[in-house]
């Protein structure tokens, strides 16, 4: 296999659908397709470039198969950066594979995962990080993690990377004169000049880290874990929320032993809304270790709703999980308030309180509203996608984690009087771990796993 072979695809979801999309890339793409496409128009002569054609494409014995639209693009211009083609068929599993066939029988080869992006990113067209913005942009779970990802799809994040190893680059090259002429470093190299360009460099990286800590929640989701006693609601809640019967509901204590997890949106705000198994002491080993789940998962959680049934108040357990907690980050949910009637007074521990009804469904919109609210208090809004704004993944930051340490390490050798020399080794380890980053040096084992794990036909 080498990137000289012409490769094939279907790239739209596997499944039936009313449209599929193979694509093809590579030198013989053209040919391919004018030996498998019989247009329906008397006029048609060859392909005119980037223009959709109708008509039928054929199977690998030369028989009409389907009904297709189909566009040749010639020249390096495409997303692959060469030749390229698509067909768009009915989106039948039989139909696809049946025209991948016929494409592979005039000598095409299947595609690897993500064998389309890494043709981009070996030729020029994009970076890494708009690379790696596509399968985030794939993945994102709401419309604010299409955002974020499409300012590194346009280059920003690159181009932002590029910047700041420009400026360490620049003084990588006085540190070098410095050291080739001695006698001239105090011209060329002041050292307070030395100290401000590191730490100007520094704090631009950290901001991008900082970015990464307060959209975590927009990228991935935050975790919501409904946490409790047994039969206090968080089932009851848990459907409510999602609008549909997702948890089994009954009046026998600890239905819930694993933990079922669904996501939904709050205003955009995406959430992975986690119900747990009732806090009590038991003797059943499998209720035991989904309790200890529970109290697992609102340790790491965003943000812990802890159900209480408002017809007994807080209890030991609760107050325990609290503590170990901590109530910054708890919602106290007081539920049964049909039964209980409007608590005044309430013992809420420190804990900020919204009064419900799970099971007639009063006060979700105000709980909805408030989980929004206190995750995005903790942990910062996502703000249109300006150079402030730009989110690097997590290869990414852990990258600029590695560089600020080389420039914090640098400062302090600087000021130890380390010589010039031996303060370039850490200079240039920075720079070349920016330069990973967007993929100008990174190591194929790196490149490999990134592909690796995208999707065949992307």
């Amino acid at each position: 296999m080498t990137q000289n072979d012409t490769i094939a695809a279907i790239a739209t979801a596997m499944g039936q659908g009313g449209i599929g999309i193979i694509r093809i890339s590579g030198d013989n793409s053209g040919t391919i397709l004018r030996k498998l496409f019989r247009s329906s128009s008397k006029s048609f002569t060859d392909f005119r470039p980037w223009v959709l054609h109708h008509g039928h494409i054929l199977d690998v014995n030369g028989e009409d198969l389907d009904d297709v639209l189909v566009v040749h693009m010639p020249g390096t211009k495409t997303f692959t950066g060469e030749e390229c083609a698509e067909i768009h068929c009915h989106g039948g599993p039989a139909i696809l594979t049946s025209v991948l066939e016929a494409i592979f029988a005039l000598g095409a080869r299947p595609a690897d995962c993500g064998e389309f992006s890494k043709r981009a990113f070996l030729n020029g067209r994009m970076d890494l990080t708009q690379v790696e913005a596509i399968a985030e942009m794939i993945a994102a779970p709401a419309r604010e993690g299409v955002r974020l990802a499409q300012a590194k799809l346009d280059g920003l994040l690159g181009k932002r990377i590029g910047e700041l190893r420009t400026r360490l680059e620049l003084v990588r090259m006085k540190l070098c004169v410095a050291v080739d002429f001695p006698e001239e470093d105090l011209e060329c190299l002041d050292p307070q000049e030395f100290t401000d360009d590191i730490s100007s460099v520094m704090k631009a990286i950290k901001t991008l880290l900082g970015n990464f800590d307060s959209a975590r929640c927009w990228r991935d989701g935050a975790l919501v874990v409904l946490a409790g006693q047994v039969n206090a609601g968080k089932s009851s809640l848990m459907n409510g929320l999602l609008g549909r019967k997702r948890a089994i509901v009954t009046d026998v204590p600890g239905t819930t032993r694993d933990f079922l997890e669904e996501h939904l949106t709050f205003d955009g705000l995406p959430i992975r809304l986690v119900d747990t198994a009732g806090l009590r002491e038991t003797g059943d080993i499998v209720e035991q270790e989904g309790v200890r789940l529970s109290r697992d998962l609102s340790s790491q959680a965003d943000l812990v709703l802890l159900v209480v049934d408002g017809t007994r108040g807080l209890g030991q357990h609760e107050r325990e999980l609290i503590t170990s907690v901590g109530a910054e980050k708890i919602l106290l949910v007081w539920n049964k308030v049909d039964l209980a009637g409007d608590a005044k007074d309430l013992d809420t521990a420190g804990c900020d309180v919204i009064q419900i009804s799970a099971k007639h469904g009063d006060g979700l919109d105000v709980l909805a509203n408030a989980i929004r609210t206190n995750i995005l208090t903790r942990h910062g809004d996502a703000k249109e996608p300006e150079a402030g704004d730009l989110v690097p993944n997590l290869r990414q930051s852990h990258a600029l984690e590695q560089a600020v340490t080389e420039l914090e390490g640098l400062l302090e050798d600087l000021e130890m009087h380390v010589p010039y020399d031996l303060l370039g080794v850490r200079l240039e380890t920075a720079c070349s771990i920016l330069s990973e980053i967007t993929g100008e040096t990174t190591p194929n084992e790196i490149l490999n796993k990134i592909f690796e794990s995208f999707c065949i036909g992307k």
